[in-house]
């Protein structure tokens, strides 16, 4: 063990005169580096809670990747590409494809006796991964949606089913109004579901994928187009890369041109806000860090302070500079490590209560969600106490060379 370091656990380990005004030093340094890293666990978990919570909700309802007619990106009118089999092993063909599903839009007006509302009916078939809707059904069952056969079955939003007052098992018209005319269905609610995105529960409706292309007259294997899960969320640019090179300004067999958008062009102005997170998150970042900085600073020059006579008997016994100031660095590294480790019970500890406990409730209308998501990221913890330690313990290095203008005979009659 070298000296420096058995020193400094001597040190660290000496309870001595609890009057002495290092004790309270050291315990303010040690809480403010433990709060410092309580709040940035928090923070760092509710926000990667959030981003990655309501980006499952926009993927959830839009997929990764969408291809659809190059008409429909510049028209809200209906306009079709032929989805066939062969063009569905295209798709999976692309590497970083995990699942490609068909779906169709129309849209309708839904009726009761006393209320109706206009809505966007999507439908969708047999192959559609329907684990986002299933894991946010708050009432009835998720039918098994049909390609070939209408079932006559709706799930509708809590939303909309408290606007036109449904529950699972009621009966409603739907109207479809084109150039043919008006087309009325009769369906049956079998289930709510409830995402808390205002934009998707107000508007949008599940159905038969093909009772869907047969009101909206089209051929055979038309519908609205494609969606695309792919299988990491961290390469989507590479995937929609190669998708640009392999399907856009290709034509089906029908002469459509087909065209692809990623969900974060769909709805850039989601992503746009979960970006700015980010922004937030450095921020409190660097302002924590820098709290733990200063406080270990003020708790170092104390130590110093009160332990001038030891200063100068170590350099009266041939200690050097640097001896001391290592001496003095360990010290600290005690005393952030302590405190981190404090921080990281506390901090983990807040977000598993959040997590399982959901205590901290939000307005869905604003956030999305109805209680603050958090996610813990084990990775992303140890680096920040790493980091913490690090930066710590390098603006320490500038203060201790206070030690150096310590000379040994005025030292040794400090008191």
């Amino acid at each position: 063990m070298s000296l420096p370091l058995f020193i400094a656990k001597r040190i660290y380990g000496d309870q001595g005169d609890r009057r002495k005004v290092s004790r309270p030093a050291i315990i303010i340094a040690t809480a403010g580096v433990a709060i410092g890293l309580v709040v940035m666990i928090v923070t760092v978990a509710v926000v990667l809670g959030f981003k990655h919570t309501i980006r499952d909700k926009a993927i959830g309802f839009g997929s990764h990747i969408q291809v659809v007619n190059l008409l429909s990106v510049s028209s809200t009118e209906g306009n079709p590409i032929c989805v066939d089999d062969s063009l569905v092993q295209v798709l999976k063909g692309i590497e970083g494809v995990r699942h490609v599903q068909r779906f169709a839009e129309a849209q309708a007006i839904l009726k009761t006796d006393d209320d109706f509302l206009g809505v966007m009916l999507k439908g969708i078939g047999p192959e559609y991964d329907q684990t986002f809707l299933r894991q946010n059904l708050v009432e009835g069952e998720m039918p098994v949606f049909s390609d070939s056969i209408s079932s006559n079955r709706i799930v509708v939003s809590r939303i909309i089913a408290d606007k036109l007052r449904l529950k699972s098992g009621d009966r409603i018209f739907a109207y479809f109004i084109n150039e043919d005319g008006v087309r009325t269905r009769r369906y049956t609610v079998s289930g709510i579901y409830q995402t808390n995105m205002t934009r998707f529960d107000e508007a949008v409706c599940l159905t038969d994928l093909c009772a869907v292309t047969k009101l909206n007259g089209w051929l055979p294997r038309q519908c609205s187009g494609a969606e695309v899960l792919v299988a990491d969320f961290d390469r989507l640019p590479e995937v929609a890369d190669r998708f640009v090179e392999r399907v856009n300004r290709t034509m089906d067999r029908y002469h459509a041109t087909m065209t692809t958008q990623t969900v974060q062009e769909a709805y850039p102005q989601i992503f746009n806000w979960l970006n700015l997170l980010d922004i937030n998150v450095w921020i409190i970042l660097g302002l924590m860090v820098c709290l733990s900085a200063i406080t270990m600073i003020s708790g170092l020059l104390i130590i110093i302070l009160e332990r001038t006579s030891m200063i100068g008997v170590l350099k009266a016994l041939g200690a050097r500079n640097r001896t001391i100031r290592h001496t003095f660095l360990w010290f600290a590294a005690f005393v952030i490590t302590q405190g981190l480790l404090i921080g990281d019970v506390i901090g983990i500890g807040l977000v598993m209560l959040q997590k399982y406990a959901g205590i901290v409730r939000l307005d869905p209308e604003n956030y999305y969600v109805s209680q603050a998501p958090v996610e813990l990221n084990i990775p992303i913890i140890v680096a920040l106490n790493l980091a913490t330690l690090a930066i710590s313990i390098f603006v320490l290095i500038a203060p201790s060379f206070f030690i150096s203008h310590i000379h040994p005979a005025k030292s040794m009659r400090y008191e």
